[in-house]
């Protein structure tokens, strides 16, 4: 092994996370920055996974890492902060300070991070900066030019306005930090992003945080041993080694990392299987383990099959599915996975009965059919709360309805005739509302239940009529229901008149 004495080297790009709410910005700030367009290729405009970029201004690089916004992804957020040096608070003016925003400021502060606030959107109808600026306050972030110590500074990211301001803050900002390139060895970095490619196999983004990552190191992630085979930067172009703060692309696993992990390098195979069994017994949770720890019998289950395009949609759908709680259902994850829909994956659900719901992935028409003859729901989503919701329903869709009961009308019990193991005919007069011939009706007697039945046959003036109304007589006869109790009734009793509704539970 090489010598593990630190080297310093020059000053290494500061890693940058956007953060803020969704649909704030953030992703179109990237976009004029990096001048492409990430944005029309997201599903609704919204970054749906994690992604590392690189951009030089003024012969400075700075490394971004792009979060998603919405309120699934917080652990991604948390994730993206925890490995950056410098947060971008991104804050519209014309909405100011939301939920997420909150958050955002809740994760930096966590991380004790210096951060720049952009306040972004400043040409659109609305826009009120000084109210975002007052509203930061209400947080605790008190911006330069209101007595703090925070760089602010007013963009429009459609409009490119302040963008090279904004870079040049953040390079100040880095300035201050006096970010160091660490060269000692081995290499050291975390997984930012895992996806499945299918003539390459597991694919990751990994940004290294310390020494220099070469072709062919050996890589140790816990348990999981790999060697680089192949490496590009952020642009997909092929490069040979990545140094402090540079985002790349590896293959080469022999498992699947978790996004988030942290890897280090090594330099024989040998050496790569002694750190791995030095780190056994170290495993990270796996996801949807929260829902093996629910095997209430009484619950029903509904069991599903999970794929995505990358491990961080996972981790979203499994921190959003813990927020779907419920007395009377359960879901089982039957398997996940990322990668498209399979024939082996329909196999799966048929055996189990389990549904198969995808994220931005796709299924062959050879599946397609093989789901179709063997009647396996397969359902696929690009938006992550769409997909969330029809969970929800799935599983709302095997509870009983509630059962709610609408009064009409209430008689007493005037006078009592035929009794028979099935019914029993009686006469009374209609106190308040009406009778009516299909409805339900429970008999009490000191305000006790003794009875419930169906009206089967009514009528007024010995004639078959559909309705009785208050302050008419009406002769009865009260059907029995199965399950229900049907004592003799008596003059006296108060037979109550309703309707029952199912009112569909929801989770």
């Amino acid at each position: 092994m090489a010598d593990n004495k630190a080297q310093s080297g020059g000053i290494r790009p500061p890693v940058v996370v956007v953060l803020g709410h969704v649909d704030h910005g953030k992703t179109k700030l990237l976009d004029t920055i990096r001048k492409t367009n990430v944005a029309e290729k997201e599903s609704g405009g919204i970054t749906q996974h994690i992604g590392a970029y690189q951009i030089t201004t003024n012969g400075k690089s700075i490394t971004f890492l792009d979060t998603p916004g919405h309120e699934a992804f917080t652990a991604i957020r948390s994730r993206g902060a925890k490995v950056a040096d410098i947060a971008v608070l991104v804050v519209a003016a014309d909405e100011s300070v939301k939920p997420q925003t909150k958050e955002a400021i809740k994760i930096i502060k966590s991380e004790d991070m210096p951060f720049v606030v952009a306040i972004n959107k400043i040409d659109k109808e609305g826009a009120n900066i000084q109210k975002v600026k007052q509203d930061l306050a209400a947080e605790e972030v008190l911006v330069e030019d209101w007595g703090g110590t925070v760089p602010v500074v007013e963009i429009s990211a459609k409009a490119g306005k302040n963008i090279s301001e904004l870079l040049d803050m953040v390079l100040l900002v880095a300035e201050l930090e006096e970010l160091k390139e660490d060269l000692s060895k081995p290499a050291e970095g975390v997984i930012i992003e895992l996806y499945l490619d299918k003539r390459r196999g597991h694919v990751a983004t990994v940004l290294v945080q310390k020494g220099v990552l070469s072709l062919g190191d050996w890589i140790v992630i816990g348990k999981i041993v790999g060697k680089v085979k192949s490496m590009e930067d952020f642009k997909g172009e092929p490069v040979s080694e990545a140094r402090p703060s540079q985002p790349v692309t590896l293959t080469g696993w022999s498992e699947v990392p978790d996004t988030g992990a942290h890897f280090v390098a090594a330099y024989s195979k040998s050496e790569a299987d002694n750190i791995a069994d030095s780190n056994k017994g170290v495993d990270l949770a796996p996801l949807f383990s929260f829902l093996s720890e629910t095997t209430d019998s009484e619950k029903k289950t509904y069991n599903l099959i999970l794929k995505a395009d990358v491990k961080s949609s996972l981790e979203a759908i499994d921190v959003t599915l813990k927020a779907i709680s419920s007395d009377g259902v359960r879901c089982n994850i039957v398997g996940y996975d990322i990668g498209d829909i399979t024939e082996n994956d329909v196999k799966t659900a048929i055996a189990t009965k389990a549904d198969i719901i995808g994220f931005r992935v796709s299924a062959g028409q050879s599946v397609v059919r093989l789901a179709e003859k063997e009647g396996v729901k397969v359902q696929m989503f690009d938006v992550i709360y769409e997909l969330i919701e029809t969970i929800r329903k799935n599983m709302t869709a095997l509870l009983a309805p509630n059962i709610s009961k609408i009064q009409l009308g209430k008689l007493k019990v005037l006078a009592t005739f035929k009794k028979s193991a099935k019914s029993q005919i009686f006469g009374g007069k209609v106190l308040s509302g009406k009778a009516i011939r299909g409805a339900m009706g429970e008999i009490s007697r000191n305000e006790v239940m003794v009875s419930v039945g169906k009206i089967g046959q009514l009528q007024h003036n010995k004639e078959d009529v559909s309705e009785v109304k208050e302050g008419l007589e009406a002769g009865i006869r009260l059907d029995v229901i199965s399950g229900h109790p049907f004592e003799e009734i008596k003059e006296g009793d108060i037979l109550e008149v309703y309707e029952e509704e199912e009112v569909a539970r929801s989770l």
